[in-house]
């Protein structure tokens, strides 16, 4: 199966939406669809589910123009943020309802069941009702309701955005291997980036309505377009630092430099921002080249098994991502360590020059 999204735009009143859309996704893939809040990813979702109708563009499945055809003739299945699951039923009734709509005999219901039943571990749960289960429970039954249907077009919106961590990591690891078994068009939202570097596949960089980039989502993540996608793709967003290249060297802030060797071999004269992701920056001298930036403590804040130590650069806000539990204090002087060879290099509008060796960044 093909599926195409040309041209497409959606305004509500004076809202946009989305804006000039245009993707082509195949059988048998999965894409992640990566964005901020508001960014537009339910909206896609919506129109290419038909449920909503783009204000401007095609939608095209095989080839045939279906975007006009409604969510009930055609092949797709949503699942939701909340769990969407109907109270009065048992999960064995909830998974079955739309193949029962669909005329399908009872013992194909039956195998339909038992089967994604299996797959995402409800069989002892079978004869529950939806608030006799837990969150997690609740929307695999969900999850399982739009796997039965067997749909070309497979649709999730954030989908396990409201359980713990555990039962988080748990699903998705399911759900990659689910995925993998099936040859339906598979897109998946999310607003986190270490989510969607864990599901791999392909990924779509959406913001404010509008697709920035597309490809293989390592491959992304590795060379992003322009500094909003590594924004974007970076939690927290990407440090930048202005710097000047002066022939031989790179300067960064006031007083500190580092030679054009390396990926920064070359570069013309001229100012540029320099990329730096969070993780990236140490607390630690690690290589005798590591440039040492002298900064003051602004927060230190733990998060699980990682610390993300907020810090003044001369008047630039900088975040440290170290792993482990360390606390330092509020207005300390710290260095700050970071490698050249993992520096991401912009344009002073924010294109990508050039990005750090693929296998080290």
């Amino acid at each position: 199966m093909g599926f195409s999204i040309s041209n497409v735009d959606k305004f509500v009143g004076q809202e946009v939406h989305l804006q000039d859309i245009n993707l082509d996704l195949r059988s048998g893939t999965q894409n992640i669809i990566l964005g901020r809040t508001l960014a537009g990813k339910t909206s896609l979702l919506r129109i290419m589910a038909g449920l909503d109708r783009p204000t401007k563009g095609v939608i095209r499945e095989n080839d045939v123009d279906v975007t006009g055809v409604s969510v009930r003739k055609r092949s797709v299945a949503m699942v939701y943020q909340q769990f969407v699951n109907y109270p009065s039923l048992t999960v064995y009734d909830n998974i079955a309802s739309a193949l029962r709509i669909s005329g399908m005999s009872k013992a194909d219901v039956d195998a339909r069941v038992m089967e994604a039943a299996k797959m995402l571990h409800l069989e002892p749960m079978l004869t529950r009702l939806p608030q006799e289960l837990s969150g997690g429970q609740q929307q695999r039954t969900a999850i399982a309701r739009a796997l039965v249907k067997d749909a070309a077009l497979l649709l999730l919106d954030e989908p396990l955005v409201n359980l713990d961590y555990k039962l988080r990591e748990e699903l998705r690891a399911e759900l990659q291997e689910i995925f993998r078994q099936r040859e339906s068009i598979v897109l998946y939202t999310t607003t986190e980036p270490s989510e969607a570097l864990m599901l791999g596949g392909n990924i779509v960089i959406m913001h404010e309505g509008r697709v920035l980039q597309t490809g293989p989502t390592e491959e992304v993540y590795r060379r992003p377009s322009t500094i909003q996608v590594a924004d974007i793709f970076s939690d927290p967003p990407i440090n930048k630092i202005k710097a000047v290249v002066d022939g031989t060297h790179a300067r960064l802030g006031e007083d500190l430099s580092t030679p054009l060797d390396g990926h920064l071999t070359g570069l013309p004269l001229g100012e540029y921002l320099f990329g730096i992701r969070p993780h990236h920056l140490n607390m630690s001298r690690l290589h005798e080249r590591d440039l040492e930036l002298t900064c003051t403590v602004e927060l230190s804040e733990i998060s699980g098994s990682e610390t993300f130590i907020h810090v003044d650069y001369g008047g630039l806000a900088l975040v440290v991502q170290e792993r482990g539990i360390h606390r330092y204090p509020l207005g300390s002087r710290i260095p700050v360590f970071v490698r050249p060879r993992k520096i991401y290099i912009f344009s002073i509008d924010g294109e990508l020059v050039r990005a750090p060796n693929l296998q080290e960044s």
